[in-house]
């Protein structure tokens, strides 16, 4: 079984008809490109805006599928520099064969220098602050007199005690199901208040309050 490393570089991917969507903690974005580091251990995190697709790196003989409303991971690292191919391995559609682009493995100098080349305004953590303070969701989570909402600061990859007598880790499925679904996994000692967000919030802003959300985590390992 593959040990998961403990520093590696974590990036996001959201697939859709018929595009990849990349996301990098800095915040910088790229559309059917992924930039990764050589000889450093990568994680995607990734999930669907539609149906099935399959993440595809023939040079590196990995493939993973990506599913629409559950989050898959996939841990690699690529030993060679180089550009190679980037495809989809599940019909997805009328246009699958054009679901295509790239995977460019830059010497670690290099990825760096190419990240800040490619500045962002806001880090994805940064982008879902602001997101959490547009939304409202600071009025329940954080300060209130009144507690209708459990706190964030070391809720990832933390064990969560349900209202079903269950427990659940706080991962990134649990943090996502909590938003689009808040009457799936009732924390304890909390009535079910919290509204939908489905319909109202992208998989991209999905992406970026995760990111919040994991960055008030306490500095930690967690299993997941």
């Amino acid at each position: 079984m593959a040990v998961r490393p403990r520093t590696r570089s974590e990036i996001s991917v959201v697939a859709r008809q018929w595009m990849w969507k990349f996301q990098h903690p800095g915040g910088q974005r790229e559309i059917n490109e992924l930039h990764v580091p050589a000889g450093r251990p990568v994680r995607l995190g990734m999930i669907s805006q539609d149906v099935i697709h399959s993440l595809f790196f023939p040079a590196l003989r990995i493939k993973h599928d990506v599913l629409p409303g559950r989050y898959t991971q996939l841990w690699f690292s690529a030993d060679q520099p180089g550009t190679y191919h980037l495809l989809c391995a599940e019909f997805c559609g009328t246009s699958h064969s054009e679901m295509r682009g790239r995977i460019v493995v830059l010497e670690p100098a290099a990825y760096q220098a190419w990240l800040e080349r490619k500045p962002s305004d806001l880090s994805l953590a940064q982008a879902g602050a602001r997101l959490f303070r547009s939304f409202g969701c600071s009025g329940c989570h954080v300060g209130s007199d009144v507690v209708r909402a459990p706190p964030l600061e070391g809720l990832f990859g933390s064990p969560v005690p349900l209202a079903s007598g269950e427990v659940i880790v706080a991962d990134e499925g649990y943090i996502r199901d909590s938003i689009l679904l808040p009457r799936k996994h009732v924390a304890a000692g909390y009535r079910p208040v919290m509204p939908t967000f489905e319909g109202r919030i992208s998989e991209d802003q999905l992406v970026q309050l995760v990111a919040y959300i994991k960055s008030l985590a306490t500095e930690r390992e967690y299993r997941r």
